[in-house]
């Protein structure tokens, strides 16, 4: 009876917004964090959703600028338009006010804007889909919408306090992990992705993208890229160790 009473909101909202959101613009309700690591000044997005490739929509980033989550009915855009503000000076409150000013979406967007400062600004639309919210702080912000339950937003903010003591990749994924277990989308689960970029610009560019994982259909997505992580950690340790080898030689 639920699923039933949702999807019927749903199609509801659809008609009711056909005039203010793209046919093309992905419907990506899902829940998502964007951090920095104070200690390295790295920033991230992490995100999960019953959505597929969700990571492709969802998270933006830019090595010495900052990153963005844009999600519910999302307006890809505000990623690359969002950290070029950024990058003209505009805080994230500042850039975030610009997106939304002309958007006639905006009731229906969720986004979050964190620059290298690790300053942060939230907007979750009046019409996003509940259970919606966000919690944000100093180097952060959590944010979900469509969640079963009005839990996910604490946990996932608690999940970030409680780690501070772990690396940026593995803190996102213990945050993902929290609002999944309290209820996570009530739709289910399908994709989830990491990037992490870093704290300033180099002269090797290709090299400022840190991660960039991302599982985009599974039946246990957090579950998979946790693992991709480990994985991408060993093979971390191997590269170092052949770097040692031919110093030696």
């Amino acid at each position: 009876m639920r699923y039933f009473i949702l999807f019927f909101a749903m199609a509801f909202t659809f008609q009711s917004i056909a005039q203010s959101v793209k046919p093309g613009d992905p419907l990506a309700h899902t829940f998502s964090i964007v951090g920095r690591d104070p200690n390295t000044g790295e920033m991230a997005v992490a995100v999960q959703s019953h959505w597929f490739s969700v990571g492709t929509g969802v998270s933006w980033g830019e090595a010495g600028v900052g990153v963005v989550a844009t999600q519910s009915f999302t307006n890809k855009s505000f990623g690359l338009r969002g950290l070029a503000l950024l990058k003209q000076g505009k805080s994230p409150q500042e850039a975030l006010d610009i997106l939304l000013s002309d958007d006639s979406g905006k009731d229906f967007r969720q986004v979050a804007i964190l620059d290298k400062q690790g300053r942060v600004a939230t907007h979750t639309g009046k019409s996003c889909i509940d259970m919606a919210g966000h919690a944000n702080g100093e180097n952060f912000s959590v944010q979900a919408n469509m969640m079963l339950n009005d839990k996910v937003v604490p946990a996932m903010e608690k999940a970030w306090k409680e780690n501070s003591a772990l690396p940026l990749a593995e803190r996102m994924i213990e945050v993902l992990k929290a609002a999944q277990q309290v209820g996570g989308d009530i739709r289910g689960k399908q994709s989830a992705a990491l990037l992490i970029v870093a704290p300033e610009t180099t002269s090797a560019p290709w090299n400022d993208k840190l991660f960039d994982l991302r599982v985009d259909d599974a039946v246990e997505p957090i579950q998979e890229i946790d693992r991709l992580l480990k994985v991408f950690r060993a093979y971390e340790y191997m590269n170092k160790g052949d770097y040692y080898v031919r110093r030696e030689e």
